[in-house]
């Protein structure tokens, strides 16, 4: 059976998914309704205590839009090791990599989702 999350973690997805920053915004224009050969995204998802930006979960990959205080962060990888152990792959872009080059990013993420040997 499916876990809930707290009451408090989706509450703060729900905020974020209508506050969201600009890169992730113009991400999940890229991504929403199974614009990417047909894989299913969600956004600000709450698991594991986390809420992770985008997921794929019939391909179990997890894609992360970052800003400078994600530099070299021991929490970031914490998380990230967290959700490797559950078979996860992430991928982490920097806020201005999606701004000037989303289709660059999107191609990065469609080749690690091709790779699960997964389809829609």
């Amino acid at each position: 059976m499916r876990q809930q999350p707290p009451v408090l973690h989706r509450q703060r997805a729900r905020h974020m998914r209508l506050d969201a920053t600009r890169p992730e915004a113009k991400l999940w224009d890229a991504l929403r309704g199974r614009q990417l050969e047909g894989f299913k995204f969600r956004r600000q998802v709450p698991l594991k205590g986390y809420i992770l930006d985008f997921v794929c979960f019939d391909a179990k990959v997890i894609v992360e839009v970052d800003g400078w205080q994600h530099a070299d962060s021991k929490h970031d990888r914490r998380r990230d090791a967290a959700f490797e152990a559950d078979g996860f792959r992430i991928l982490r872009f920097w806020n201005e990599e999606v701004l000037t080059n989303v289709d660059g990013v999107c191609l990065t993420i469609l080749a690690e989702l091709r790779n699960t040997g997964e389809g829609l």
